[in-house]
């Protein structure tokens, strides 16, 4: 579960990764930020840096992806 300046809460998204940040980018509007999920597995999101500040996320630091989609694409040559 999620934890920030509320008690802890209940989300709806069923798929949440456990991760390390391995590398956080910050933009002035936006900050790409890399998540290993696995050795060699990454999960890469772009998230506002009003997000990013707020989370005070750092390199080296435990987070999560939190995965909520409607629909997979899935295309082949």
């Amino acid at each position: 579960m999620l934890q920030n300046s509320n008690p802890i809460m209940k989300i709806s998204a069923r798929n949440i990764l456990p991760g390390k940040v391995t590398s956080l980018k910050k933009g002035p509007v936006s900050s790409s930020v890399i998540l290993e999920i696995a050795p060699g597995i990454e999960i890469v999101s772009s998230i506002t840096s009003e997000s990013a500040a707020g989370l005070k996320l750092k390199k080296g630091q435990k987070a999560y992806a939190i995965i909520k989609a409607s629909s997979v694409i899935i295309g082949a040559d």
